[in-house]
């Protein structure tokens, strides 16, 4: 079992275009994920974002409602227009008043690639083995749960919102 990444992948049923979108624009990105940012992606942005709950799903939505109001980073690394889109995290950073700038980050990696029924997307987020080793199960496991419902949220976005 590899503990230093979470790999998952769906095939999205939209245009290519259309999922580029919803990964790349920051209040897309936000609206599906659960997410309010200060501004725009672009490559070597920090971002400050805000926990709010998804508007794609309810029963998500309550789930991340514990989390309203939390603050956290992110900062862009890549953008290549409708292939690749990637940002760097502290993963699983819930815990109030504790100081995650100290930790290292994971990077989390979208890849698009155009298949027979849609858009193949992979989401990759690597480098959970260099997180403090009293956090790394707990910020493994719940990521990993975390981004077998993203994707379902992506694709439930992508297909019914315009």
């Amino acid at each position: 079992m590899n503990t230093d990444r979470i790999e998952k992948r769906i095939v999205l049923r939209a245009p290519r275009n259309r999922v580029w979108r919803a990964l790349s624009d920051s209040k897309e990105f936000g609206s599906w994920f659960g997410m309010k940012f200060d501004g725009s992606f672009t490559p070597g942005a920090s971002m400050r974002g805000v926990i709010v709950p998804t508007t794609v799903n309810a029963e998500v939505a309550k789930a991340q409602k514990e989390y309203e109001g939390r603050a956290f980073e992110i900062t862009i690394e890549q953008m290549e227009p409708e292939r690749l889109f990637s940002f760097r995290w502290h993963p699983f950073a819930v815990e109030p008043g504790f100081d995650y700038s100290v930790e290292p980050t994971t990077l989390v990696l979208f890849t698009l690639e155009e298949v027979t029924d849609g858009v193949l997307l992979t989401v990759t987020e690597s480098g959970f083995d260099q997180i403090p080793l009293a956090r790394r199960a707990k910020a493994f496991t719940a990521n990993e749960q975390g981004w077998s419902m993203m994707v379902n949220l992506l694709q439930e976005y992508v297909v019914h919102a315009p």
